[in-house]
């Protein structure tokens, strides 16, 4: 894989970890001393006395702010090893590792083949392809008697560079196996890292399977970063190369996809290929991803994105224009651009196809000064014409709010009020306005939001105008330029959360997941988009169960079971104005009947989406990352 793309997807915010203090109070408290208790005593049952130590020492540390990555609970002890070796994968079909190599290291070339050697799965060709120049004979060396001594390897040496594309398609005209992956020849693979990949396969049906992987120093000792990556998320990899290693693909599909890497995208030949890949794969769900990091790479010392950029900007054009070409084969009007903030990442401005029609529906109840500053900064950056504004009011007592309509509907044109009459239920409110709303998109808004990006209503239409779309939201912050939404997380505390919640407004992410567009589960309502035919089609916000909270992830998950997905977009930004401590409607600082109506909708959603709440089970969401906070730190 070329440094680019290593770099591109690059972790470039540490997660949050728990104060010391936190952790020492959790520790000391019985119950959750209990809880320790039973997990030791369940890890020492199935996995033995080695993982039980390395659990301990893995807690212990993130206790004191430190990762001993050594000891990670997926890491597999010697006991799983041996059981792989001694537990064979019936039928299990050969897997051709292709490795150019150019003035390899020798010290690096002997860890990488050591790697192989030592997979627990023993059904592999390592094709090595050697364009290293004069003075570094000894590569050849290395190889030749690696090849000698077992013939599961293959050795060509080239008579020139031809340049990293053309080197590895030496490679693969040399791989025999059913199924190809490819490997860096300073890097190292995981000893089950072809059993855990294969047996997904096979199990899964798949064409495709990406692994996790880790980051450490040049000598191999230091941790660097994690790439804990989600399942198969195509506007994620629209925005940058984040499935990169372990990627294992079958020989049918590479050979739909061409065959080989296009040497005019040296610098980001490998993100080329996964994108071709991921276009011929016969349906979605034959791409799949293994929670589990399987591949090492090295980032020497002063190797910095900001630096690659500054020594190879050919590299970030060759994936620029690798999207490019990638969305043009698709049929999709959009230009992509760089980041010059996030080297490696990338925007898709996607073309608002006509001009059809949207319905802001904006819900009010009194709050004048919150409903102004919402429609005069709306109507400022909507960067789009065609919409009208529906405020639905619902039992404001203020005389000031009535005067304000008037004067607003003289002020704003394709304004109009909607009355409301009943008990509050956002669901149904928002459902009353619907039925008076004229257009072919629907915005769901809160009063108290601020615009603050030129374009608004166009870049959300963008998205919601393709047909896999169904959900569009946008990036909000509090008041105080931290994050209030990035995206809905399932699972969080039982319920959902919010991604990234708290991060620095000017925070990337975690592998630049705030500032590429993301596919998420769910979005939040406070600036929803949506097909009008796909919010009747789900017959709207559900006003029975979901009165005032979980409306806006139910409709998102009916979308997301329908096929659709529902899209984060960090280029649409605005202020959400609603109260950081507050968090999420838990009823805290509300009457009993509150309380006890968001107990009631808690658990209607639990027993619609239960499926959709245990640990690993949300794909957008790696399983590594905890589930008690939306700030991506480790579980």
């Amino acid at each position: 894989m070329a440094e680019q793309e290593k770099q591109t997807v690059r972790n470039a915010d540490a997660p949050v970890q728990d104060s010391v203090v936190g952790m020492t109070r959790r520790l000391l408290n019985p119950r959750h001393a209990a809880e320790l208790a039973g997990r030791m005593i369940h890890t020492l049952r199935q996995d033995g006395f080695e993982q039980m130590c390395r659990d301990i020492r893995f807690r212990v540390a993130l206790a004191h702010h430190e990762d001993l990555w050594q000891h990670r609970a997926d890491i597999p002890t010697r006991r799983q090893l041996k059981i792989q070796r001694t537990t064979p994968i019936a039928d299990g079909p050969v897997v051709s590792i292709v490795v150019p190599l150019y003035n390899t290291p020798i010290r690096y070339l002997n860890e990488m083949l050591d790697s192989v050697h030592q997979q627990t799965y023993p059904n592999w060709q390592l094709c090595l392809v050697d364009a290293s120049q004069p003075g570094h004979e000894q590569v050849e060396q290395v190889c030749r008697s690696a090849a000698h001594r077992d013939y599961r390897i293959t050795y060509e040496k080239l008579t020139e560079n031809l340049g990293i594309a053309a080197n590895t398609n030496a490679g693969f005209a040399l791989a025999k196996g059913q199924w190809i992956t490819l490997l860096d020849h300073d890097d190292t693979l995981y000893p089950n890292a072809l059993y855990e990949m294969v047996a997904l396969a096979l199990q899964q049906d798949a064409e495709m399977v990406y692994s996790d992987e880790i980051v450490l120093s040049d000598d191999g000792k230091e941790l660097r970063g994690y790439h804990f990556k989600p399942g198969y998320a195509p506007d994620y990899l629209n925005g940058c190369n984040y499935i990169t290693h372990l990627c294992m693909f079958r020989r049918d599909l590479f050979v739909r996809a061409g065959g080989r890497e296009n040497p005019t995208y040296d610098g980001a030949q490998d993100y080329d290929l996964i994108l071709r890949l991921t276009e011929n794969l016969s349906a979605p769900n034959k791409i799949v991803h293994l929670p589990k990091v399987l591949y090492s790479w090295r980032a020497g010392a002063g190797s910095t994105a900001e630096n690659l950029v500054e020594a190879k900007p050919y590299a970030v054009e060759a994936g620029r224009r690798a999207i490019q070409d990638h969305l043009e084969r698709l049929g999709r009007n959009a230009i992509v651009e760089s980041l010059p903030d996030a080297p490696g990442a990338y925007r898709v401005k996607y073309a608002v196809e006509g001009t059809p029609k949207i319905s802001v529906i904006i819900p009010n109840k009194d709050h004048v000064e919150d409903l102004r500053r919402c429609l005069e900064s709306l109507y400022a950056h909507a960067g789009y014409e065609n919409f009208e504004v529906l405020v639905a009011e619902n039992n404001s007592t203020d005389p000031e709010t009535f005067a304000y309509y008037e004067q607003a509907k003289q002020q704003f044109a394709g304004l109009k009020i909607v009355t409301y009459e009943g008990p509050f239920n956002f669901s149904a409110i928002n459902n009353t306005a619907r039925k008076a709303a004229e257009g072919e998109y629907l915005l769901l808004l809160n009063n108290d939001i601020e615009v603050l990006t030129d374009n608004f209503l166009a870049e959300l239409l963008s998205y919601a105008q393709r047909p896999d779309v169904g959900a569009v939201g946008a990036k909000l912050f509090y008041p105080d330029d931290t994050i209030q939404h990035g995206g809905v997380i399932l699972g969080i505390n039982g319920s959902a959360g919010h991604s990234h919640k708290s991060h620095p407004r000017d925070a990337v992410g975690d592998l630049y997941r705030l500032v590429t567009a993301q596919n998420y589960m769910a979005v939040t309502g406070a600036c929803l988009m949506v097909k009008a035919e796909l919010y009747d089609l789900c017959g709207g916000l559900d006003e029975n169960d979901f009165a005032v909270a979980y409306n806006d992830v139910d409709l998102c998950l009916k979308l997301y079971e329908r096929g659709y997905l529902n899209v984060f977009t960090p280029e649409a930004q605005a202020y959400h104005y609603e109260s950081k401590s507050r968090g999420l409607d838990d009823g805290s600082a509300a009457n009993a009947a509150n309380q006890a109506r968001y107990a009631k909708e808690k658990a209607a959603f639990q027993a619609r989406w239960g499926h959709y709440l245990p640990e690993g089970a949300d794909p957008y969401y790696n399983i590594h990352f905890n589930n008690k906070f939306e700030n991506f730190g480790l579980k």
